[in-house]
């Protein structure tokens, strides 16, 4: 199948062939059509599939030219990232239209993005919470809306978002409009906003829920403790020639920013990696952004605010430092790399704490991931203490989660000194008792009885 065969209009053929478009992938040739014929759409895809080109292509070809003041189409999103993503594919597909579109979302001031609003907008592509923002300040018309979209459904509700889209749905007009959902995985969640959202919508999933990508490799290293991974990181990262463009994903901004410093100042030089969390500002992110995309710098370190909306072709490595605590992220950390029939490789590591969600992930990939050794040369560091406990207790937990009934090494530890604190009381009850009595027994006795009393 080729592009030419969705009889789409010659502006976009231009653009297509512009942007290195060659075949339609799978989810494309089954969306596109039901999109053009108006129908509503549940797509299931993972990243990295085709699938913004798959709505936006369609929804081009129906807007075809700019028109009034108020928006016709909106794609809402969850993060910044992946808003910024979706309006650069559209402004790269749209380039030989006159159509106008704008991002909209939080960290900056919104005063930019209402002068555009104001002077008219076809396509607003933007976060829950910005929307809602501008439409209650009355600066968004919405009665010409004419197609909605949800892109990255789980995501949104993974991020608590499901107030504001209702809160949305409720505001838009119902009549003739329509509806398009995109997730990564179909949860029940998932499927319950389907329920209420589409109208005898038309499913296409292009491939297994959540599995991995085809042309990615997976490889996952067992470390005993933090700065053993510290050691087994900066040991791969020496080897700028392998692993020249990588993401680095970690649990916390607490642990991002440590890595950075760390590889900045030891490894791979401060010029060539760059770190974004949420404590990052948007102009930092962006930027970041913009230099790891272009081949600027080698590393991007990042926490799962970037796992999804980041589009870069060539990136050669993923390497999850910590295991994702929501196991769907898996899937999309790792789909950073493998893009547009490009090889990629992610990199896990896993302490004997997190073995237990490296289960839950193999679950949800149907697939086991492939234990590696240790390289020999690499420095092995022993566990301290402290951080051993954090571990031991955070096992017991996933152990009792599974059954109710399991105690645990730290439940006896804890029996242990309920008990001798519990004869302590006791010990001590006793005492006082027997205090008592005999107070009693010594009372109202005359001198003869006691010779103590009246004694000075």
């Amino acid at each position: 199948m080729t592009f030419e065969d969705f009889q789409l209009n010659r502006q976009l053929y231009n653009a297509i062939e512009e942007a290195g478009y060659q075949v339609p992938t799978p989810i494309q040739e089954q969306a596109i059509p039901l999109v053009m014929g108006g129908h509503d759409v549940l797509g299931i895809a993972q990243t990295g599939t085709g699938k913004t080109a798959a709505y936006l292509l369609p929804i081009l070809m129906k807007v075809k030219y700019a028109q009034g003041k108020m928006m016709r189409v909106l794609i809402l999103a969850p993060t910044r990232e992946l808003v910024m993503q979706i309006d650069e594919t559209v402004k790269q597909l749209a380039k030989y239209t006159d159509l106008r579109h704008i991002a909209l979302f939080g960290g900056l001031g919104p005063k930019t993005q209402i002068e555009a609003l104001q002077a008219g907008v076809d396509i607003v592509i933007a976060t829950p919470g910005r929307f809602l923002d501008l439409y209650l300040k009355g600066e968004i018309g919405v009665k010409e809306l004419k197609t909605l979209v949800l892109d990255e459904a789980d995501k949104m509700m993974d991020m608590g978002f499901m107030p504001q889209i209702r809160k949305i749905l409720e505001v838009i007009p119902s009549k003739k409009r329509q509806n398009l959902l995109f997730s990564a995985t179909f949860p029940p969640r998932v499927e319950n906003l389907s329920h209420e959202f589409l109208e005898f919508p038309h499913k296409v999933e292009v491939s297994p829920q959540a599995t991995t990508a085809d042309m990615v490799k997976q490889r996952l290293f067992e470390v005993p403790n933090f700065m053993t991974k510290i050691n087994l990181l900066g040991m791969l990262m020496r080897d700028h020639e392998t692993f020249n463009r990588t993401i680095i994903f970690c649990r916390s901004k607490e642990i991002a920013d440590n890595i950075f410093k760390f590889l900045g100042r030891k490894v791979v030089g401060e010029n060539k990696i760059r770190v974004i969390h949420a404590n990052k500002g948007q102009n930092t992110r962006i930027n970041s952004m913009e230099d790891f995309k272009e081949g600027n710098i080698q590393v991007l370190v990042a926490t799962d605010v970037a796992a999804r909306g980041i589009d870069i072709q060539m990136v050669s490595h993923v390497i999850n430092f910590d295991v994702p605590l929501i196991y769907e992220d898996y899937v999309h950390r790792i789909g950073r790399t493998g893009r547009a029939n490009n090889k990629g490789e992610a990199i896990t590591f896993m302490t004997e704490a997190e073995e237990y969600h490296i289960g839950k992930i193999e679950k949800i990939i149907k697939m086991p991931i492939p234990r590696e050794p240790l390289p020999e040369e690499l420095e092995v560091l022993q566990t301290p203490f402290v951080e051993k406990q954090i571990m031991l207790r955070e096992i017991d937990e996933q152990k009792k989660r599974e059954d109710p009934d399991f105690k645990g090494a730290f439940h006896e530890k804890k029996d242990h000194k309920v008990k001798a604190k519990e004869k302590e009381v006791k010990n001590k009850k006793l005492h006082i008792t027997a205090g008592k009595d005999a107070r009693k027994k010594t009372f109202g006795k005359t001198k003869r009885e006691d010779p103590r009393r009246g004694r000075r």
